[in-house]
């Protein structure tokens, strides 16, 4: 029992943060596009490089810790639902639907 939910909740927080992975950057790229400007318009700007990729990776990082919590939370439910289903209709319920 605690066998499954432990992998449960590993898978879980696995597939979360493979998520967040693939969702973070284009959410990121679009919270920081600047708005309202005409199509085509060029940004005068100037930007510290190092800057710029340490708020990237945070963001990034941040948002993998978040999809990998949610993922390992929703993998323990799981993991605690599949084992209490186990254990109500356990081998005694098989053995007495079979008598």
């Amino acid at each position: 029992m605690l066998k499954t939910i432990l992998i449960l909740t590993l898978t879980g927080a696995l597939i979360g943060i493979v998520a967040a992975s693939y969702i973070v950057p284009p959410a990121v790229s679009w919270y920081t596009a600047p708005g309202g400007l005409p199509q085509g318009a060029q940004i005068p700007a100037v930007v510290q490089i190092p800057e710029v990729i340490r708020y990237a990776t945070s963001k990034l990082l941040y948002g993998q810790t978040i999809g990998g919590g949610i993922g390992a939370a929703l993998g323990f439910a799981l993991g605690i639902f599949l084992a209490n289903k186990r254990r109500k209709g356990g081998p005694q319920a098989a053995a007495a639907a079979t008598a």
